[in-house]
């Protein structure tokens, strides 16, 4: 399913050639760890540039996607973020289609560096200063005009339909062995449409999300550590910030790893919640409404809480749609999640009353 980088970006050189890059090229690389696009590092006599080969099995409509990049981009350079920098085709296109497939190519952001893991609350906090400077630019986007590039991709509603489906089907007769986490999203059934309903009635307004706000989509200064640039925007789409927000929290503010069998190391971190809150509500101050700030800590336990059914549903269905390494690891993987939205749900007021005193010292 998802295209994995080869060794041999030559082979794609007269793809590259197809874009309005400047000087002749030196070298090209595999760059990155990414699982979905195959991505390559392209080093010419004038600048550095990244090639994309996108993957078109995950991302069927690259025009609708294309188009949100395009937009989103041109944007944030507008409002003067640091932003991804599309370069376009000779013919003026924003991608490449070709027979050797998709492409698109923007130039390298350099001197930066990601992280895959939070090691402290102060860089937590950067990150989420940057995801709330990029909701903040885009505050006045218009969300409706996005393609929805995975439809009903935070739908909770229908994950849980979707989980439903898998369990009375359960055709790997597996669902014997997980009474109890099965039990868990099924008696948490009322609590998973009060973001959708807040949306179809204006009560969150409908907003630009990034909808994979994992620390390593955020670029640092190399030399000052300060957030410089949001990656990774495949998947924006219309949304709700809290969805943005929760996600970072259910992947950030986690004392394990997502797989991580012991489930006595796996808690909820109310000092890494309040390190992202500083930076993220800091970022937005004036530009989040009291409804969407009422619902921040909600919405670190919806996303946590479908991730975690999502886990378990795939497991249930025989593991069709995350890698696994073994048997059992989208079971771990659904109890890591089960642990912290149960934390979650007992600290709600807690995390409340961060997000009230981080807005108040930001204004």
């Amino acid at each position: 399913m998802a295209a994995t980088n080869d060794t041999d970006g030559r082979k794609y050189l007269s793809d590259f050639a197809q874009f309005a890059i400047e000087g002749d090229v030196i070298d090209i690389s595999p760059f990155g760890d990414g699982h979905i696009a195959q991505t390559f590092y392209v080093q010419t006599t004038v600048r550095n540039y990244v090639m994309q080969r996108m993957n078109t099995y995950v991302f069927p409509d690259v025009e609708g996607l294309m188009a949100n990049f395009s937009a989103v981009t041109a944007h944030l350079e507008k409002k003067g973020e640091e932003t991804i920098h599309l370069v376009p085709t000779r013919e003026g296109r924003i991608f490449l289609r070709s027979p050797n497939g998709c492409f698109r190519v923007y130039h390298s952001i350099e001197n930066a560096v990601g992280y895959s893991k939070v090691t402290s609350g102060e860089l937590f906090c950067r990150a989420g200063e940057a995801f709330g400077r990029f909701q903040k630019a885009l505050a006045d986007f218009d969300a409706s005009c996005l393609s929805e590039v995975i439809p009903h991709f935070h739908d909770t509603p229908k994950r849980f339909g979707d989980f439903c489906a898998a369990l009375e089907k359960d055709v790997c007769g597996r669902a014997a062995a997980c009474p109890e986490e099965i039990a868990f999203f099924l008696d948490r059934k009322d609590t998973y449409a009060r973001a959708t309903d807040a949306l179809a009635d204006g009560r969150l307004p409908l907003r630009v999300t990034h909808n994979d706000t994992k620390l390593n989509n955020v670029l640092m200064d190399a030399d000052t550590g300060l957030a410089r640039a949001v990656i990774d925007l495949d998947t924006v789409m219309p949304g709700s910030l809290i969805f943005d927000f929760g996600d970072s929290i259910r992947f950030g503010a986690s004392t394990a790893a997502e797989d991580e069998k012991d489930l006595s190391k796996v808690h909820f971190d109310l000092d890494l919640f309040d390190a992202y809150a500083r930076g993220f509500c800091g970022a937005l101050k004036d530009d989040i409404t009291p409804y969407e700030a009422e619902m921040l800590p909600y919405g670190a336990y919806l996303m946590t809480a479908e991730c975690g059914m999502r886990f378990l549903g795939d497991y249930l269905a025989g593991d069709v749609y995350f890698a696994t390494a073994y048997a059992e690891h989208n079971l771990v993987r659904a109890r890591t999640q089960i642990r912290l939205a149960s934390e979650m749900e007992q600290r709600q007021e807690e995390m409340a009353a961060v997000i009230r005193r981080v807005l108040k010292d930001s204004v």
